[in-house]
């Protein structure tokens, strides 16, 4: 079990729905907690509710700039936990460029961007936590998905390439894979969400797996199954069950 008392981590991407449910599990703990996204108000009002030591950094993952300000601002951390996130429910029959690549540019290469400060430091001091939101939609295609699910399968080959280099380090890199979770983006969707999740639930299966020293962990249990079998389906029979 990891050992969370004390601990600096910081969260991009904590204003809203997961993220900001894993602030309050990791407040709770003992963490001190440093919040960042977009909208100061938002992180203002999270800060005051948390019951530790907590902070605030305003961030836009998309400017290289205003990621390098953060960083400095930030200071040390022990661990980092990558939250932010745009959807837009999108088929490829009505592509909307502006926001296909928006989702591209938050979802991961957003992370790509604080991970360049992240990781070297880690290494160089030899020891951190780096912990990627990955996403059920991202073990393969599904309609209506272009842009979200093509930009979380990118994070969670990121997450595992990043394990795969530094599993034999003091660096420890985690990925959860969430299936749907009551939030404002999941409100854009106009279909049935099967085994939907509250955020604090949500949360409290992501903040139980960071505890361990497991790589990867999809949830709900049975959903993740269903996703994760899915990839040893042949094509036809893929596309005609999904589609």
């Amino acid at each position: 079990m990891r050992d969370w008392n004390g601990k600096r981590y910081w969260l991009i991407g904590a204003s809203e729905g997961l993220g900001r449910a894993v602030a309050e599990c990791m407040s709770r703990a003992g963490v001190e907690v440093i919040v960042s996204a977009r909208s100061e108000d938002r992180l203002q009002e999270l800060v005051a509710e948390l019951p530790g030591r907590a902070s605030y950094v305003p961030i836009d993952v998309s400017d290289p700039k205003s990621v390098a300000e953060a960083v400095t601002e930030v200071g040390d951390i022990d661990g980092m936990i990558y939250l932010a996130g745009v959807y837009w429910p999108q088929p490829a029959t009505q592509w909307n460029a502006e926001e296909v690549t928006a989702m591209f540019d938050i979802n991961l290469t957003g992370a790509a961007r604080v991970l360049g400060h992240v990781v070297p430091a880690f290494v160089d001091r030899g020891h951190g936590h780096i912990v990627l939101t990955g996403s059920l939609s991202g073990f393969r295609g599904l309609p209506g998905a272009i842009g979200y699910g093509a930009s979380k399968a990118g994070l969670m080959y990121l997450a595992e390439s990043m394990y795969a280099d530094l599993r034999k380090t003091n660096v420890a890199v985690q990925v959860v894979n969430p299936g749907f979770v009551k939030t404002r983006l999941t409100q854009k969707n106009d279909f049935k969400m099967p085994f939907i999740m509250e955020p604090e639930d949500a949360a409290k299966e992501m903040f139980e797996h960071m505890g361990t020293d497991q790589f990867k962990k999809s949830f709900p249990t049975a959903f993740g199954l269903m996703f994760r079998a899915s990839q040893f389906l042949p094509d036809w029979a893929y596309y005609r069950l999904f589609s």
